[in-house]
């Protein structure tokens, strides 16, 4: 296979992603919406009036008796798991999106207080006072899928100018160049958007931290992407170092 059909094949491949990136950002980017309708109606809901025996909207807490507790740590795809018991024995299971302040320190035996909304144990908390959101728990949705919408998105449209460029100017090492420009400087604005993400979920900031802790840092890139992009259409990346006798 020739240089030529290799960069195709290359910007190909890119191209899928990108169309896969930008419908995982889409998606998320709608859902941002319905996080905040679910969270809004989790904070207004108002203490069940006694124990409900379907599911509800109101709020009501159980005590529960920890059966088993497991980190999962250092296994991929394995989210933190837990299973309570009911007064009565009966078993509740529970899945924890991380390990801390919580969960790390449940052990069998424990006694704990869960949250029950909607039928779901969404918040559990210890007998030091600690809580922690379970994986059902409606609290910091919105802000992962505003976080996952500008990652997927700002990578996926990068990506595909960077793609689609080298298939319409196949024939132009200088061309495929800067488009590869553009294609990583594409990965680095997405993961900015994560940074934001990890950085506002850290000190416990509003959602509007994280599009205004990104912004800059993808308006950087941006520029930055921009005069690699020119500079290989100049030339000035090319190797000019004499080929090997």
């Amino acid at each position: 296979m020739g240089s030529a059909q290799l960069r195709v094949v290359r910007a190909v491949v890119w191209l899928l992603i990108a169309v896969v990136a930008l419908v995982a950002g889409v998606v998320m980017a709608f859902e941002v919406r319905d996080a905040l309708e679910r969270e809004r109606k989790f904070r207004a809901a108002p203490t069940c009036a006694s124990v409900p025996v379907k599911a509800s909207g109101c709020l009501w807490e159980q005590e529960f008796t920890v059966r088993s507790a497991d980190a999962h740590r250092g296994e991929r795809n394995e989210a933190a798991e837990a299973e309570l018991s009911l007064p009565s024995g009966e078993p509740w299971e529970v899945t924890f999106r991380q390990t801390d302040p919580v969960m790390s320190g449940m052990g069998p035996g424990d006694n704990v207080v869960g949250l029950i909304w909607h039928g779901q144990v969404i918040e559990i908390r210890d007998a030091d006072g600690q809580r922690q959101q379970t994986s059902d728990g409606p609290l910091g949705w919105p802000e992962d899928r505003l976080g996952g919408a500008l990652a997927f998105v700002s990578f996926g449209l990068t990506a595909l100018v960077g793609s689609l460029w080298p298939l319409f100017a196949r024939r132009s090492r200088r061309h495929a160049k800067a488009a590869t420009m553009v294609r990583w400087h594409g990965v680095g604005i997405g993961a900015t958007a994560v940074l934001a993400l990890w950085v506002q979920g850290a000190n416990e900031w509003p959602m509007w931290a994280i599009p205004a802790l990104w912004g800059p840092l993808a308006l950087l890139l941006l520029a930055s992407m921009v005069g690699f992009a020119v500079a290989a259409l100049r030339g000035d990346l090319d190797d000019d170092a004499p080929p090997a006798p």
